[in-house]
């Protein structure tokens, strides 16, 4: 779970434009913070297999939205993801 104000941190970083929440640059900044926080819960709790699937589930997600994006506007897609530093 992230923060709320970690999380308004995050989707301010990304957004787009004033009220963007949605976006699919959005979506993918929350989802790699989710991702980096629960990779960090899986090194210490090796065991949490329910966990891991949660993890597995995010990481598609996130490839998902990734495609959609760079189907869509190949700009916007290179500029997230050295924003990111995801690859």
């Amino acid at each position: 779970m992230i923060a709320t104000k970690k999380k308004a941190g995050v989707i301010k970083k990304a957004q787009v434009h004033k009220d963007d929440t949605g976006s699919p640059e959005v979506q993918v900044a929350i989802l790699s913070t989710r991702i980096d926080e629960l990779a960090g819960h899986l090194k210490k709790h090796k065991k949490d297999d329910h966990s891991r699937r949660g993890l597995i589930k995010m990481v598609a997600d996130r490839r998902t939205h990734l495609k959609y994006l760079e189907r869509k506007s190949k700009p916007r897609y290179e500029a997230l993801v050295k924003k990111l530093k995801i690859n």
